[in-house]
């Protein structure tokens, strides 16, 4: 429950605040390998930038972007990441651990035995 509302909060500041660049073409020369990006955008601006993109769906992404505050929804992400981590270290777990047994015993063994002759 809490790691899925960070991952929303996460999502709404990677789509519409991060920008990324896009990787364009890669060309090899021999050992090297050269590659070209594009400009910086946000998957925000793609979107609204794509030609097939309805105005509809423009309209409500820019809606959703203008009641978005960033600061805010990262602070929101830094508290609930802070929960979760307590409420992971608080709980106790096992005191004793067992014991592991690092080697084969003879029923266990892929091989079976074999005799030198």
């Amino acid at each position: 429950m809490l790691l899925n509302e960070i991952w929303q909060l996460q999502s709404k500041l990677t789509n519409y605040f991060y920008p990324q660049q896009k990787l364009i073409s890669k060309i090899r020369h021999g050992a090297k390998v050269s590659k070209k990006h594009d400009k910086a955008a946000t998957p925000f601006h793609r979107a609204i930038d794509h030609p097939t993109t309805t105005v509809e769906r423009i309209v409500a992404l820019t809606r959703t972007y203008s009641l978005i505050n960033p600061a805010a929804t990262q602070r929101q992400v830094q508290a609930l990441t802070a929960q979760l981590l307590t409420m992971t270290t608080s709980k106790a777990g096992p005191t004793a651990k067992a014991q592991v047994n690092k080697r084969a015993r003879s029923h266990e063994a892929t091989n079976p035995p074999s005799r030198a002759s």
